[in-house]
């Protein structure tokens, strides 16, 4: 369960918390000052939630015109796809709605692996460097490729996971 916070920029009047856009909206209807003006706007602050859905929110820069937005993708979408959207949106400067859109068609690559090293290795292993003899390949220098990659690839922590990206 995801838990926000709606903080007025009333500094007269409450916020709340709530955890869906239903309840946001309910409780953002009855939101009023101490002179009982109706409060119009809030700031949206994440609490508590799974560690995905907190990279997502800050991949969103959630606030009152995308958090409808926020709670659907947070329903619907599966660990890889937040992760694809937040390195998309939060990393590579693409547009949340164009992403939501079309998550496959985002040109990014992904990599479950825990360091340049491991991709190197990888790499090497999956042929992408030709055809190498295995007699040949224990004198690869598998930390100047992992130097090399790192120009075009970058390392990443999202939810306590590492993974390493390219964005294309």
């Amino acid at each position: 369960m995801t838990y926000l916070f709606a903080q007025p920029y009333d500094i007269s009047a409450q916020g709340f918390y709530f955890s869906d856009f239903e309840d946001y909206q309910t409780k953002a209807a009855k939101a009023v000052n101490s002179y009982g003006q109706r409060v119009e706007e809030f700031e949206i602050q994440f609490i508590d939630g799974d560690d995905i859905d907190c990279e997502l929110a800050k991949a969103y820069g959630i606030n009152q015109a995308n958090l409808k937005s926020y709670f659907s993708a947070v329903d619907e979408l599966d660990d890889d796809e937040k992760k694809t959207v937040i390195l998309a949106v939060g990393e590579c400067g693409y547009d949340i709605e164009r992403v939501l859109g079309h998550i496959g068609g985002v040109d990014l690559d992904i990599y479950y692996v825990s360091s340049m090293r491991e991709l190197a290795e990888q790499f090497v292993e999956e042929g992408l460097f030709g055809e190498i003899p295995e007699r040949l390949q224990y004198y690869l220098d598998y930390d100047a490729i992992a130097r090399d990659l790192s120009v075009d690839y970058t390392e990443t922590v999202i939810a306590g996971e590492t993974l390493i990206y390219r964005c294309a």
